[in-house]
């Protein structure tokens, strides 16, 4: 019998990711699901840690509801015009 280890070698070198946004109390953050089964539940837990984190903060909950649907004008009017920012999410 052969095992085999499912993680592969990294091919590519590591690169940090630099975008970054100062947050203060009363921004407001869209946690914005894609419509796959269980990304809202996701981000509930997303923002239970964040809550804790950043006290200040408030959460906009957003789903595409059809996970092969681009985001619709309306979101990202949303997203723009009350968001200091956005996490997106994908269900399984």
């Amino acid at each position: 019998m052969e095992f085999l280890d499912p993680r592969g070698v990294p091919t590519r070198e590591m690169e940090s990711y630099d975008l970054t946004t100062d947050l203060v109390d009363g921004d407001t953050i869209a946690l914005f699901a894609n419509g796959f089964p269980d990304s809202v539940a996701f981000l509930e837990h997303v923002e239970s840690s964040l809550s804790r984190e950043l006290p200040g903060v408030r959460f906009l909950h957003l789903n595409k509801g059809n996970a092969s649907a681009l985001a619709s004008p309306e979101h990202l009017s949303t997203i723009a015009d009350s968001c200091s920012a956005v996490v997106a999410a994908y269900g399984h």
